[in-house]
């Protein structure tokens, strides 16, 4: 039933995955048309390793939470899990890694603490490098979103581990669950927030693949592309509603290109970056799956010492 259940799940994902390529097929093709196979070739290398400091970034705050798992298994959990982003939604990618996670004796109530902390650190962490970026490279750029940024002083509240385990401990209670058995710690938040940033430098190099095609050059490249895609990134994921952020990080990317690139030019990147990212998320959960058969995780939970 589970493995029934699992196939299910991948299908439906897939399928909505797909819908997400076909709809936008039109400026798909003309805007991969202009591109050259090494600025693709380069920018997926980039998402895919943007993709792996992610899973860092859950991985280092599962193992910070008492559940440390190997590369291999982790890296099945964390980017077989994603793939229920492209489901209509917000809980299929924390149902799916709850689940796999449990298989390999990690308690729902951690993987769902992983997963929970792990949007505040990428939102904050990806805030703060875009409004250091764009200031950097083209203040103008980031005006139109000049808002956003007064979440970050919010955010750095929230990543001091004793106010992060006070809101854990007072959510589990309120869901009639027991605390957490380990409290997160100063040194797992930081060993998180620099993966994350990690990844926000490799998705960077990924959209500046894509820019630097279509005109764009210079030392801005870099920094400005980095902002660019850390901004749209934060807003899409801030609309829970749309499977992945789909269209608004688009939006907010062609917002933000547009004074450069202008405005058809920066339409065709953001729709050849989600294409991109889509096929990195084919990739690695196609990777990690055909890795993780090697391994044979733990049978016992990594809290009570039971048979899974």
């Amino acid at each position: 039933m589970k493995r029934l259940i699992r196939i299910g799940f991948l299908l439906v994902a897939l399928g909505f995955g797909a819908w997400a390529v076909v709809s936008k097929w039109d400026g798909i093709r003309a805007g991969f048309a202009q591109l050259s196979w090494q600025a693709l070739a380069l920018s997926l290398v980039a998402v895919v390793a943007a993709l792996c400091g992610g899973m860092m970034t859950w991985r280092s705050l599962l193992a910070d939470l008492g559940s440390p798992l190997p590369f291999r298994p982790a890296a099945k959990v964390f980017f077989v899990g994603q793939l229920g982003k492209y489901i209509p939604g917000s809980l299929w990618p924390v149902l799916a890694q709850m689940e796999m996670g449990r298989e390999l004796g990690v308690p729902r109530s951690r993987s769902a603490a992983a997963f929970f902390l792990t949007l505040p650190v990428q939102l904050g962490s990806g805030l703060v490098i875009s409004g250091v970026t764009l200031l950097a490279s083209l203040p103008s750029s980031a005006a139109p979103y000049a808002w956003v940024f007064l979440l970050i002083p919010v955010l750095a509240v929230v990543f001091e581990p004793r106010v992060i385990n006070a809101l854990l401990t007072f959510g589990l209670r309120r869901l009639g669950r027991e605390p957490l058995e380990r409290p997160l710690t100063r040194a797992g938040m930081l060993t998180a927030l620099g993966w994350a940033l990690l990844g926000w430098t490799a998705y960077g190099l990924h959209l500046a693949a894509i820019v630097h095609d279509f005109g764009l050059s210079g030392a801005s490249l870099i920094p400005f592309s980095v902002g660019a895609f850390a901004l749209s990134w934060c807003l899409g994921i801030m609309t829970f509603v749309v499977p992945a952020g789909a269209g608004v990080r688009e939006v907010a990317m062609v917002v933000v290109l547009a004074p450069v690139l202008g405005e058809g030019p920066a339409i065709t990147v953001a729709l050849c970056s989600r294409i991109v990212i889509i096929l990195g998320d084919l990739v690695c959960a196609g990777a990690a799956g055909i890795a993780a058969r090697r391994d044979v995780g733990p049978t016992h939970d990594q809290t009570t010492g039971k048979p899974v």
